[in-house]
């Protein structure tokens, strides 16, 4: 089941696909939204993560990829920039200056390769604009962004790797 719509832009009309419908309902429970919220606003990452070769915390001797943070450009279902995702903390900020940032509440296992599904409970939005009544954020669709393959040895530490990934990213309202 797949949700289209027709849009009527000077005279030309278009199909779009806009997969929030379905593509929720297949979710794990999990990271799925609270009954009592609407989709406000879709948006597609596509960017970057990157990962710095560290110790592993309380692990003498033993290193790892640690995720540093992301830096996306958000663009709306038909790729233009709508606004930008970075961090840490992770920050989502619309074009038009609106910025939310969040808590994960859950992630859940996606496909292999690729970041896992998350959901975030929004903070209070800074600004007005698009973010504006934003109560949860989902990360959907994921392609990529998991740390890197090569090795993370003692050799390398402090090495940084940046890995390119898309997802989309959902924000939700109350009712």
């Amino acid at each position: 089941m797949n949700a289209k719509h027709v849009l009527t832009l000077a005279g030309t009309c278009l199909l779009l696909a806009l997969p929030t419908a379905h593509a929720t309902s297949n979710l794990p429970d999990s990271i799925k939204v609270p009954d009592g919220h609407k989709v406000a606003l879709e948006t597609v990452g596509v960017g970057e993560i990157t990962y710095e070769c560290r110790d592993k915390a309380d692990m003498a001797g033993q290193t790892e990829w640690v995720f540093v943070g992301p830096k996306a450009v958000l663009n709306d279902r038909s790729g233009k920039a709508v606004g930008s995702y970075f961090g840490p903390p992770a920050t989502w900020q619309a074009a038009d200056g609106s910025k939310v940032t969040g808590t994960q509440l859950a992630v859940a296992p996606s496909s292999p390769g690729n970041l896992p599904y998350q959901l975030v409970k929004a903070n209070p939005v800074e600004g007005k604009g698009a973010m504006t009544g934003v109560t949860y954020i989902q990360r959907v669709a994921l392609k990529g962004g998991v740390a890197p393959a090569t090795a993370c040895t003692a050799s390398n530490k402090g090495t940084k790797e940046v890995v390119k990934y898309q997802a989309d990213y959902i924000f939700w309202a109350a009712k």
